[in-house]
């Protein structure tokens, strides 16, 4: 049976050439492993090759930056998934800002789900821009358009290892990676272990060059009214010898 995971990967082998994806199946596991082999170009792989000269130079520092929505689980369809884990949680109070539930602006205890097109994952989404910053490339949200239907629930692992594959074709590799997550509730610290182990596989470096801060926004916004949650990453890319 084909998984979402599968769809996702399958879309991208097919539509980002350079990069095709052999699937290996079975009742427990799903396994993809990069291939090269020469395609065509297509618009979408133009805007990861410039026609400036990305140079050489031994660091590189980029940014990232995502933010989403969060609603009641029933409303946004999908869990909270943040650096690959499911954020289980109690109910929590939500800010009902536009009358949906209760009174406008009253609080509504429920289960959060994030608001997004792919999975809504904003640790993934934030290191993918950071790379794509750090090398000068256009920011995730044109490589990966929230208007394409191809993207719609996808894992964001994909677009870890896709980003991952355009920084070593580049000739690079993580010098460390500064993760800061930014949420009211639910609280994650039990959960930053997990997330540690599943950027240091998806990005091949090694526990001692990834750190994950999390911190609350002092109920201030819509952060603070856990209405929405964000994240800043900051990178280094060193030149892989």
């Amino acid at each position: 049976m084909w998984t979402p995971f599968a769809i996702c990967s399958l879309f991208i082998a097919l539509h980002i050439p350079n990069v095709a994806y052999a699937f290996v199946s079975s009742s427990a596991t799903f396994q993809s492993t990069i291939l090269r082999q020469s395609a065509p170009s297509s618009s979408t792989e133009d805007l990861l090759k410039p026609h400036y000269e990305i140079e050489p130079i031994p660091i590189r520092i980029g940014h990232g930056f995502d933010i989403h929505r969060m609603a009641p689980l029933v409303l946004a369809g999908q869990p909270v998934v943040i650096g690959g884990v499911e954020i289980t949680h109690k109910d929590q109070k939500w800010t009902d800002a536009e009358g949906k539930f209760v009174e406008k602006g009253g609080i509504y205890e429920t289960q959060l789900g994030v608001v997004a097109h792919s999975d809504g994952d904003v640790v993934y989404h934030s290191i993918v821009d950071a790379i794509f910053g750090a090398l000068t490339l256009p920011d995730i949200g044109q490589v990966f358009q929230d208007t394409d239907p191809r993207w719609k629930g996808c894992d964001s692992s994909k677009f870890m290892q896709h980003a991952c594959q355009v920084m070593k074709d580049y000739g690079y590799k993580i010098g460390n990676v500064d993760v800061t997550l930014i949420l009211e509730r639910p609280k994650v610290a039990s959960f930053k272990p997990a997330m540690k182990e599943n950027i240091v596989k998806l990005l091949e470096t090694t526990p001692g060059r990834v750190n994950i801060k999390a911190r609350t926004h002092e109920q201030v916004d819509s952060v603070g009214e856990l209405r929405s949650l964000s994240c800043h990453v900051v990178l280094t890319l060193e030149r892989d010898s």
